[in-house]
C-alpha cells in the first residue's frame, strides 16, 4: 500500500546522485600535466622535510639544555652537601658467610 511513497524516495536519492556526479566529475589531464604536478611536489616535500628537521632539531637542544640544567642542579646540590658535612658517602663493606648446600636425591619410583 505505501510502496509508491518508497518508490519516489528511492527514484529522488538515484536522480540526486546522477545529477552530482554529473557537475563533479573531473577530467584526468594530459601525462605532462600530471609530470609538471609531480616535479611541483618534489620541492615543496624536500622544503617540509627541512622544516620539520629545524624544529626537530630545537626541540633536541631544548631537551639537552634542560638535562643540562638538571644535571648541573643535582651536582651543585651535592657538593654543597658534601661542604658541609651532611652528606657522606660511605664505604659498605659486605661480609659474605659461607654458605653450605644442601642436595637432597629423591628415590623414583619404578612404577611409570
Amino acid at each position: 500500500m505505501n510502496d509508491n511513497h518508497r518508490k519516489i524516495f528511492i527514484h529522488r536519492i538515484i536522480d540526486d546522485k546522477q545529477s552530482e556526479s554529473s557537475t563533479n566529475r573531473s577530467t584526468p589531464g594530459s601525462p605532462w600535466q600530471r609530470w609538471l604536478f609531480f616535479l611541483a611536489l618534489i620541492p615543496l616535500f624536500i622544503g617540509a622535510m627541512l622544516l620539520g628537521m629545524v624544529f626537530f632539531s630545537i626541540f633536541f637542544a631544548l631537551i639537552v639544555i634542560a638535562t643540562g640544567a638538571i644535571g648541573v642542579r643535582f651536582w651543585w646540590l651535592r657538593r654543597k652537601l658534601q661542604k658541609s658535612g651532611k652528606f657522606e658517602e660511605k664505604e659498605r663493606s659486605i661480609d659474605i658467610e659461607d654458605a653450605e648446600i644442601i642436595e637432597t636425591k629423591t628415590k623414583k619410583s619404578e612404577y611409570k
